[in-house]
């Protein structure tokens, strides 16, 4: 067997609904079935999915507050009031900001844009930053991707004569802001259609009811937001995401041409991923580390050269940011390893000193992903004795709800089931390090560590072609609510398998179908390659996608999980380099058994003593604790009744490894014939005496045997009583009795080990494996072999 490193947890699929949608919209049964899995169930859900060209935007008036804000935007335009845009340092804000200067520039209004330093003012609106605003003329602020927790800030503004409009999207506190107009579709009581807009979602409705018109144009902007936030890719995001990444394809912004050219994705065909992993990053490194202005000016500059400069930059600190973010995820785990070991914690909360708290989030993303454990990074400022943390979550502990239960110690902490954000005294640090242990301990269980892979549908090899994975190409954008999709091929046999890479970290698999085959390549999978048999029945879990090399296109999986559910015989016999395979291995699931007293020295395993069971000759196997355990049988067995046992045994063990050691090969030194004892005890009785140690060489080149044949038969006669032996020399009884050859023990254990020698070190891999996995009913296998 070889043990997925992830519980896989399959979606059932209705088969009828796979058809009707098979039938009518005349799609390939795999598309079919995503679209069913992902709720799509109808023709018209199904067709509206499929084709977002079609579909039209939400009226921006159904957002209530929409007509109040629009209307006070364009008297401050017409009577030339100056408005301030107040928006976020994530790539989120910076989008929305930018989209309110794109709109507020066609209008030629007169407006600047203020995004608060991380570090110095935090989250959020702020009084400081709004009594600077009016003390710069400024009589209207508008708040884009944040404002809706802002009840202080708001008073501050209505006190001080500025008129204040929220756009948002975060999730409204009971209480709301005193706002001369709120724009989310979250708050109660708005009927807007769809609740799940991006902070940059909620400004394009704001840019679309300023301008009359869909802002398409601003789309380019808003789908980076949209896709970096991390909100559902459905409905109104949906057509904001994929009309976004075609208008980005072909972009005229000079801030996005710079951004594509140093992603190096220029002139490839965009997806999300590409936003995801290559330009959101860059965009968030700006936030994190200093002052996002730059990305603002980036995505809203007209100079070519002012956009490279400053893409330059961008891409720079996004390097100080992976250089920072490895630094402390090395510093993370150190302190795990040393004072916090996963198997004695349930939650990890690991603080330090000095780390940089723009980046902990990413760290706690990366210390669950290592551990899979519910994790805490906090920073610690002495100075002013708080820490100030990232926390993020695994299935089944819900973050916030925990939080929660301490929130007597935290006083400033927010977030969801799977990620918070906190600030804490320092003197609650190890209240709130004991307080999560102790929920998470009474909360998960042994299979909640493991982490979940969710496989969306099951296929065969004979499934996957170069038409179905471009026609999956229909459901991108991927993302939250519609992930790229997972396949679960299921018990396939292997036409390739081989280590790549310069290093051998990597795996490459080609599977074999009925008609097809499929190549799979699995990044960092090269340490299963010691774990998998040529002959294994394979599942995969991957996607799907096409390799294009050399002008030649075929479909591969990309491996993210594999297991082998049967169990595994591997062959090591004649292997040369048995410690360095040992090595690959478990070792607290090794089990080594040793017949020969010699073999452990012969094959230089002394550093296995531990691990290494001596069996000896009329010793019962049934105190052997085998189960689930890699049973590894160093050398032969002394006798059939040992092999009986250790098959019988060997069928609980979840692999079994044959090495079969032997130094000396019965099998190609066989037994004399009978006329070969019938001469040598002729030629005994006419000699009278024989010295066989002095002579048997030479006795051995006369009749064309080997001097080993001369000193087996000579102690068979010795066991039968045929001859006497005093000090190497051989005298024949006086009227011996009249026995069989094999009434010599000797005789028999020689006929025992060379069949033992023929069925094990020479039969075939698949007798082998019938032997130590038999199935239930097999029961006669023994009688059969022997």
């Amino acid at each position: 067997m070889l043990n997925a490193k992830t519980r896989w947890s399959v979606t059932e699929t209705d088969q009828e609904k796979v058809d009707q949608l098979v039938q009518h919209l005349e799609i390939s049964p795999l598309v079919a079935g995503l679209l069913v899995n992902r709720g799509k169930h109808n023709l018209d859900e199904a067709t509206e999915f499929l084709h977002t060209e079609h579909a039209e935007f939400h009226d921006p008036y159904l957002m209530d507050g929409m007509k109040e804000a629009v209307e006070r935007i364009q008297k401050a335009i017409e009577q030339n009031e100056k408005i301030l845009i107040f928006g976020d340092y994530d790539a989120d804000g910076v989008s929305s900001t930018s989209v309110m200067v794109y709109t507020l520039r066609e209008m030629n209004a007169d407006f600047d844009y203020y995004i608060p330093n991380r570090f110095t003012e935090g989250y959020g609106p702020n009084e400081a930053a709004f009594r600077w605003a009016k003390e710069q003329g400024y009589s209207l602020i508008i708040t884009v991707d944040t404002g809706i927790s802002a009840i202080h800030e708001a008073s501050v503004a209505k006190k001080i004569g500025i008129d204040l409009i929220i756009t948002d999207h975060h999730e409204p506190q009971p209480e709301l802001p005193e706002a001369y107009a709120t724009i989310n579709p979250k708050k109660p009581g708005c009927p807007y259609p769809f609740k799940g807009l991006a902070g940059v979602g909620v400004a394009i409705k704001l840019s679309h009811a300023l301008l009359g018109k869909p802002p398409v144009h601003l789309l380019d902007i808003a789908c980076i937001g949209t896709i970096a936030d991390l909100v559902p890719l459905v409905d109104e995001n949906r057509m904001i995401a994929k009309r976004g990444i075609a208008r980005l394809q072909r972009t005229e912004k000079p801030g996005l041409q710079a951004l594509l050219k140093l992603c190096n994705i220029k002139d490839q065909v965009l997806n999300s991923e590409h936003i995801g992993f290559g330009i959101g990053p860059r965009v968030n490194a700006a936030g994190r580390l200093d002052s996002a202005d730059p990305a603002v000016d980036l995505f809203t500059t007209d100079d070519p050269e002012q956009a490279e400069m400053i893409a330059a930059e961008i891409d720079a600190m996004n390097k100080e940011r992976q250089n920072l973010v490895n630094q402390m995820t090395k510093e993370a785990v150190k302190i795990v390893e040393e004072e916090y070991p996963p198997e004695d914690h349930s939650a990890l909360i690991i603080a330090k000193e000095g780390w940089n708290p723009g980046v902990i989030g990413i760290v706690a993303s990366r210390i669950v992903e290592k551990y899979y454990r519910p994790t805490i990074i906090l920073s610690i400022d002495r100075e002013k004795g708080v820490a100030k943390g990232s926390a993020r979550s695994i299935v089944g502990f819900d973050m916030f709800a925990n939080l929660s239960e301490c929130r007597d110690i935290l006083p400033h902490f927010g977030g969801h089931p799977m990620a918070a954000g906190m600030t804490l005294d320092l003197q609650y640090l190890d209240d709130l390090r004991y307080r999560l242990n102790k929920l998470a301990e009474e909360k998960l269980t042994v299979d909640d560590f493991t982490p979940i892979t969710p496989v969306d549908l099951e296929c065969s090899v004979d499934d996957v072609s170069l038409e179905v994975i471009e026609e999956l190409q229909a459901l991108e954008p991927f993302g939250v609510e519609n992930p790229k999709p997972k396949f679960l091929i299921e018990q396939c046999k292997l036409n390739e398998f081989r280590r790549i890479g310069s290093d051998s970290k990597h795996l490459k698999l080609s599977l074999k179908g009925e008609t097809n085959t499929l190549d799979v390549i699995g990044f960092h999978f090269g340490d299963v390659f010691e774990e998998i048999t040529p002959n294994a029945s394979l599942s995969v879990v991957g996607e799907l996608s096409i390799n294009e090399w050399n002008g030649f296109r075929k479909p591969q999986l990309m491996l993210q999980d594999i297991a082998v559910k049967e169990k595994q015989l591997f062959d090591y016999r004649g292997i040369k380099n048995l410690k360095d395979r040992l090595d690959l291995l478990d070792r607290e699931k090794v089990q080594l058994l040793a017949f020969q007293t010699d073999t452990v020295q012969q094959l230089e395993l002394g550093d296995w003593q531990e691990r290494i069971y001596h069996v000896s000759e009329d010793e019962s196997l049934d105190h052997l604790q085998i189960d689930g355990q890699y049973l590894i049988i160093l050398d032969l067995p002394k006798s059939k009744d040992q092999l009986k046992k250790l098959m019988f045994f060997g069928s609980n063990a979840e692999r079994v490894y044959t090495v079969f050691h032997h130094e000396e090969d019965h099998y190609f030194n066989p037994i004399p014939t009978r006329e070969a004892f019938k001469w040598f005890y002729a030629f005994l009785k006419k000699k009278g005496t024989f010295d066989y140690k002095k002579q048997a060489k030479e006795l051995a080149s006369y009749k064309g045997w080997t001097k080993e044949s001369v000193y087996f038969m000579t102690e068979v006669f010795f066991e039968l009583e045929f001859v006497t032996i005093d000090n190497g020399v051989i005298t024949v009884s006086d009227q011996p009795m009249k026995r069989p050859l094999t009434d010599s023990k000797t005789y028999r254990r020689k006929q025992e080990q060379m069949s033992l020698e023929n069925d094990l070190c020479y039969s075939s891999y698949r007798e082998l494996k019938r032997w130590f996995f038999e199935e239930e009913n097999d029961g006669v296998r023994f009688e059969e072999a022997y």
